[in-house]
């Protein structure tokens, strides 16, 4: 075992199984320190929020602790399918699930794009709005500066404030934008006041795919994946598409969801078939909160993720290195 905590770079090129055991670690601690019932896992219908429910799922059934409720943050704009995805998956592996929304927005526009005066929001969406910029009008759009403010931190931080949540465990990851690359394990947060805790840091999006298909899959269907499927036809006797706990928009081509107004499929095969070690994972969705300046800002006024001075909990991965 080695004598002072792992590199960054020996846990992105450890093993599949040693990168799993430290993400369930990561979960037990958390769990351990704050009340279940005060814990949320922050729930996107994705596949990097799918591993951290398995993951979660585990810890929970391994020890008998309570499970945490989901938290999804619905925007108004999310497909059809996913939304469906989130509820059958909740109800499957035994999870409640909170919605966070931030109606009042949502209920003054239309059409995905339309633009609402400020003055005609509530005082908080005001005040909020004005963090943001010197905006006289915000659009019910998630991928712009204002509209992912509104639509998305606000109604978490709402809902973190109402039901007292001391701890949301996210499905974050180093590779996913440069904005990630300094975040750790367990990440302290104020206004409101909460931890935010990160099981799956060390995963690419290739590792997320691995785990996806040879771990997650068998252990939750009982039945062993020995290769990529390359179709919904291509999968083992007696698994079924529905079987399996993958979102549907990655079988049709998509490496990452936003909202279904400004996400693009990257190609029409299966997600984990494309070349993921060498395209931008994100290059479907609109670019705008991706930019480096403006994901600073909304970083600052509580988005997922938000840079902490030191990579702290590097040291757990002491016990798994070697697996």
């Amino acid at each position: 075992m080695p004598e002072s905590p792992v590199t960054r770079e020996e846990i992105e090129n450890a093993p599949t199984k040693a990168k799993i055991k430290a993400g369930e670690e990561v979960v037990k601690r958390a769990l351990e320190q704050y009340d279940p019932e005060r814990t949320v896992i922050g729930f996107t219908g994705g596949k990097d929020s799918t591993i951290t429910a398995w993951l979660v799922k585990r810890v929970c059934e391994e020890h008998d602790i309570q499970k945490p409720d989901f938290m999804f943050v619905d925007h108004g704009q999310h497909f059809d399918e996913l939304e469906d995805y989130v509820r059958t998956l909740a109800d499957d592996w035994g999870f409640e699930v909170m919605v966070a929304k931030n109606e009042d927005l949502i209920e003054k526009a239309e059409n995905p794009g339309d633009k609402v005066d400020v003055s005609e929001l509530n005082d908080r969406n005001q005040r909020e709005a004005e963090k943001v910029g010197d905006y006289q009008e915000v659009p019910w759009l998630m991928d712009t500066e204002a509209g992912n403010h509104l639509l998305k931190t606000v109604p978490m931080n709402e809902l973190l404030e109402n039901h007292d949540v001391r701890a949301v465990i996210n499905g974050v990851r180093w590779d996913e934008h440069e904005s990630r690359g300094d975040e750790d394990f367990y990440s302290p947060r104020s206004e409101p006041e909460h931890m935010r805790v990160h099981p799956i840091l060390q995963l690419t999006e290739r590792d997320v795919w691995d785990v996806s298909w040879f771990h997650m899959v068998p252990g939750v269907t009982g039945i062993e994946i020995k290769e990529y499927p390359e179709n919904k036809d291509d999968l083992p006797e007696g698994l079924s598409k529905q079987d399996v706990p993958i979102s549907p928009k990655y079988w049709a081509g998509f490496r990452s969801l936003g909202s279904e107004v400004s996400t693009d499929k990257h190609e029409e095969e299966p997600a984990w078939l494309q070349d993921v070690e060498n395209t931008e994972e994100r290059a479907g969705r609109a670019q705008n909160k991706d930019d480096k300046e403006i994901m600073n800002k909304l970083r600052e006024l509580g988005y997922m993720t938000v840079p902490t001075v030191a990579l702290a909990s590097m040291e757990l991965f002491n016990n798994f290195i070697a697996l």
